[in-house]
Formats: C-alpha cells, structure tokens, sequence
C-alpha cells in the first residue's frame, strides 16, 4: 500500500516537529532555570526549610537561682510546672486551633489570640506560651483533644515559688515576661522573646545573675510535627543563688506585728554599722507567686483598681511627713551650729507665737511642758521647744544637717524604683516654686511637718546615721553570690556620707532618745526588760486638724486619721539595730512603737538564743484608737482592720 505524502502535507508535518522540538526545549529550559534557582541561587533557603521540616530546635528554660535569708534559710525558689504553647506550622488554622483550646481548657480564647498577634513575626516554627503554669485539668483536656489541637505542645518548664506567699513582697518583687522596652535595652542582649525576667524588687535589681542560662535540644520530628529522635542537647545553666542580708525570724516578725496591728504602711530595719537590711516590708502586699508563671489579666486589673495600692512600695516610694521624729535632726543642727546646748531651755505654757500666729504644743490640754531642757524636750516630744529651735536656725541649717543624716535624699538601696523625699531649704523654693522662704515656714518644719517629707527607707538610715556616729550607710540586701563552689561574700557598698559629730552634743540626743522608751516618754510600749531601746515616736498630720473637721461635716470619704512613726535603734550604747515602723493612719506614734516592740524582741531573742515571742494577737498590741477629731464620723472609728 502506497504511503506516499503530497508537498503540502510534509510541510505541516515539518512544522508540527518543529514546534514539539522547541516546546520540547523551552520545558528543559524551564526545568534547567529552576533547578538553578531551587539548588543554587535559594540554596541555603531551602535547606533551611527542609531542615526545620524536619528537625526542631526547643529551648529549654534555665531555673533562676534561689534566694536564701542570711542564715541560709531559703526564701524564693522554683518549682516545675506546664506550660501549653503552640506551634504555628504545624497547623494549618491557628484560629481554629486558639478557639478548641479555649473550650477546652476555659482559657480566654480572646488573650489568647492576643498573645500570638503580639508575637506573629517570630519564626512559625517557635513555640509560643499560650497558657503558662496550666493546671492538671487544662492538661489532661487539652490532651483528650490532641487530635483536634494540631501544633498545641505541653512544655515543663521551672517556675518561681515564693513559699511565704505576701511575705517581703515588695523586697522580692516578682517576675514576668520580657517586655518590648527591655528587649530593645543593652544590657537584654541574646534576651529571647517570651523569656521570663526580673520585674521588680530584688528579681529585677539582680536579673543578670539570678536568670542563669537557657538551654536547648534539637530533636527529629516526623510530618505532624511529632517528636522522634533526639539529637543533642545542651543543658540550661542555673541562675546563681544570692545570699541576702534579710534575716527570716526577723522579717517574719515584722509581717506579723503588722498583720497584728491591722495597719498598712512599711518598716525597715538595718544593721546600722554597714547598711545591711535585716527585714523590710511595705503594706499591703501582693501574693508574688500570682506572677510566676503569668498573671491573668483579671488579677493585674485588680492590683491596679485596689484603691490601697498594694502595687506601691511604700518603703521607697511613699512620702510622708515625719513629724515629731524630724525633731533630732533640728536638735542636731542646732547644737552643730552653736545656737544651742544640751542644757538650753525653753518655756513651753502650750503654745508659742511666732510672726504673729500662734503655734500650739500637743501637749496644750495640760497647760505645756513647762520649763523643759533638750533632753526632756526629746523625751516629752515638746512642740514649743523645737518651734524655737527651728526659728533660731533658720531652714538652711536644718536642710544641712538632715541631710547629712540620711533625709530628703535617696538612700540608694539596691531596689529600683526608690524616690526622693523633701527637706526644704530657701534654694529649693526658689528654683521650683520662684518664691523666696519666709521665716515662718520654718516653724512646723521644726516638728516635720509643712513641706518636709520623707520615706521610711530614708528614715531608717537617719536613725542608723545616728546609731553609728554620723555615717550614712547605704542600705543593701545582697550579702553573697555563689560560685558553684562556695558562697563568695560581696562588699558593702561605700556610705554615703560621713560627717564628725561632737560626741558630747550625740550623747544628749542619744539620751534624749533613751528616755522615750526607758522614762516618762511617749515610747514605753517599745520597752523591752533588760535592753537598753532608743527611740522616737511621731504622729503626723495628713491633712490639718482644721481640714479634718471640715472634711467629716462636708461627709467626703477617705481615711484622715494621722500617720503613726516610731525610729529607733539599740542597744543604747554600741548599736547593732536601728530602723522604723510607719503606720498608715495608725494615728499615734506609740501604736507604731508597739509593733517595733514585737520586733525587738524577736532580735534580742534571738542574740540571746532565748525561743522567739510567738506572733502577737491584736489584743496583744493593745492598739491606742483614741481620735478626738473622729466623732461622728467614719474616721478612726477604731480603724486600720
């Protein structure tokens, strides 16, 4: 059979080879191209991505070191606890997965959804903590739907545990996530986000050497992201433990003659030949462990609603006027700058008037003090007396010497967030208010009150300045660090000043101080058989007793009754404790001396290796509630509980 083409059939026929040849060719060209772009141009891409299909890179958190009183007891330490995080591409919905979860472990499917919003441009193949510290039941119920939570992973990771819960909460602090603003800081270098840091207190005034070193595994991972094989891993390095200068039996001491007495406020107790803080407290207080593993949104709102501000650490940055405790600080300067001596004495019949006003004594009911010298005018806490002295001095004087004693300035404890008292002067006005100082002023700043103010922290260290002989230490916590071998004990920091002080003119404050506790004084509640106790008590006005008044008849709420202080420091002679109580509304200073009592007693229980005094009730204080500006109304209707 003839096969035979005619011409016109060829052609096409040639034609259509043509085009499959150079079909043919551009595919292999195609191909060519991207086989260069897939092995060559994108290598390192696409091994990348080949590799992290297949293998995972999973951090593994270092435990933060424990903190430990300076007998060695532990005060902070870590527990292990669960954390559900997600792994975005290991889904293909993240949504969907975000809201089974939430069913199923009663998370809010809504913060949820914000914490992986908030860390979106991170590497898909990170985990990110969804629910931190989860609960058995969150556990077992996000496991029972593991089918239905592709990428949802369980991590054990270490946690803080504060074991006295409220306990030294504003000296520990507490800790949280990272935040953007420290990330973007230098000393967070190789800080990796969602990693758990020191936010306050000690935690975050020594991070560096308490967030020790995370580790991390790589581990073999089949096509659902499941793990099976483990490659290598490099263990977490364990923050270094700190040994603090805080003693337990005595901080615990300090809590609980607060919780007796049922007053807020803060106290501060040191060693006053070194600084070194031995309690401190600031109330209220907050439970830490609520931040450990990530506070839920429902309880920081309500830290920050509360309308006592257990959030404030009172201790460093409440300010408030001193009263009749400033009162050696004006005894000081005037016998530093010759306008008095021990023996100067002064009529007090109640009241005294200057620049025209008159400015009364609290002890004005029972006619004044009468004729009253320095020593007795510390011990009676006579009003009249330090009106004159201030007058005498003038408030430059006064601004010198407390300063030099520790007051209207920082004390530079190694917490952060410490503020600045005030102890005016005639620059300071100037500068800030462009006015000049009138004479008058001077006067209520002469029994602490008018514009100074001061903070407990501040108040410890005048009373230690005292103590020592005109050294103002810097108040510390940290009294070692180990090193893995041992504890290596760290300096004390360099006071902050020194200034000689006759000790002559010392003495007869120091006597003065003696007879509060010791005499016929307002501070005999601080009194302890066979101690020599210094101290002072002080009642500050938070408003005028006028104002008071005023207020209760107009019915405007808010607490007004005065602020308590006691400062002190023992034994009299040779101190080797000094520090405050100061009661928010406790409305007389001797109540504040009452807690100081329980205080001092578990010292010298201790120093004389005696058993500790058991908590007090609050019947044991004895509480002195008496108000004569709180008739009628809700202030000091026998308060603080």
């Amino acid at each position: 059979m003839s096969t035979n083409l005619i011409p016109d059939d060829r052609r096409s026929l040639t034609v259509r080879l043509s085009v499959v040849q150079y079909l043919v060719a551009a595919i292999f060209v195609v191909l060519a191209v991207g086989f260069w772009i897939f092995q060559i141009a994108q290598h390192e891409k696409f091994r990348e991505m080949a590799e992290n299909n297949q293998l995972r890179r999973l951090p593994l958190p270092a435990p933060r070191g424990v903190l430990l009183d300076r007998n060695g007891k532990v005060l902070v330490e870590n527990q292990d606890t669960l954390n559900i995080a997600i792994v975005r591409e290991q889904t293909k919905s993240v949504g969907d997965v975000l809201h089974v979860l939430a069913a199923a472990t009663g998370a809010d499917e809504a913060q949820l959804r914000d914490t992986v919003n908030r860390r979106r441009r991170e590497p898909s193949y990170r985990p990110i903590v969804l629910i931190e510290n989860a609960t058995q039941e969150q556990y077992i119920a996000a496991w029972a739907r593991r089918l239905e939570l592709p990428g949802i992973i369980v991590e054990e990771v270490p946690a803080r545990r504060y074991p006295a819960q409220e306990m030294a909460a504003h000296l520990f602090g507490y800790v949280g996530e990272v935040t953007i603003a420290q990330l973007q800081r230098p000393d967070y270098d190789g800080v990796e986000p969602g990693t758990i840091v020191g936010q306050a207190g000690v935690e975050l005034a020594y991070n560096k050497m308490l967030m020790g070193s995370d580790g991390a595994k790589t581990v073999v991972v089949n096509s659902v992201g499941r793990e099976i094989k483990q490659l290598d891993m490099q263990l977490p390095t364990t923050g270094r433990p700190l040994q603090l200068t805080i003693d337990e039996d005595l901080q615990k001491a300090t809590e609980d003659g607060f919780t007796a007495a049922g007053f807020n406020g803060a106290a501060v107790v040191l060693d006053p030949s070194n600084g070194e803080v031995l309690a401190f407290t600031s109330r209220p207080a907050y439970d830490p462990n609520a931040f450990a593993a990530g506070i839920k949104p429902a309880a920081w709102n309500a830290l920050n609603a509360d309308a006592l501000k257990p959030l404030q650490n009172r201790a460093l940055q409440g300010r408030y006027s001193p009263g009749s405790t400033f009162k050696m600080a004006v005894a000081l300067a005037g016998l530093e700058e010759g306008i008095i001596t021990p023996d100067f004495k002064v009529h007090c019949a109640g009241s005294a008037t200057f620049y025209g006003r008159p400015f009364a004594c609290w002890a004005k009911k029972k006619g004044g003090h009468g004729t009253i010298d320095l020593r007795h005018a510390i011990e009676q806490s006579c009003d009249v007396y330090f009106y004159t002295v201030a007058n005498m001095l003038g408030i430059d004087k006064i601004n010198k010497w407390a300063t030099l004693l520790g007051l209207g300035v920082k004390s530079n404890i190694d917490l952060p967030n410490e503020l600045t008292g005030l102890v005016p002067s005639s620059k300071w006005k100037l500068e800030t208010k462009h006015e000049k100082w009138y004479a008058g002023e001077t006067i209520s700043v002469g029994i602490g009150q008018g514009q100074v103010s001061v903070t407990p922290v501040s108040m410890a260290v005048y009373m230690a300045t005292l103590a020592n002989g005109g050294t103002r230490v810097t108040p510390h916590l940290l009294k070692a660090v180990s090193d893995g071998v041992g504890w290596k004990p760290i300096d004390p920091p360099a006071p902050q000043s020194r200034v000689t002080i006759d000790p002559d003119k010392l003495q007869a404050i120091r006597d003065g101080l003696w007879m509060v506790v010791n005499a016929a004084g307002t501070g005999g509640t601080a009194r302890i058989q066979g101690h020599d106790v210094s101290g002072k008590t002080g009642s500050a006005q938070v408003i005028s007793n006028q104002g008071r008044v005023a207020a209760q008849r107009a019915g405007k709420g808010g607490d007004l009754r005065d602020n308590g202080w006691f400062v002190f420091f023992a034994p009299r002679d040779n101190p080797t404790i000094a520090g405050v109580v100061f009661l928010e509304h406790g409305i007389h200073g001797g109540n504040a001396a009452r807690v100081a009592h329980h205080i001092l007693a578990t010292y010298f229980a201790k120093l004389d290796a005696k058993p500790l005094p058991p908590p007090p009730t609050h019947e044991d204080l004895h509480l002195d509630y008496s108000d004569p500006y709180a008739k009628g109304g809700p202030v000091g209707s026998g308060g603080g509980h």
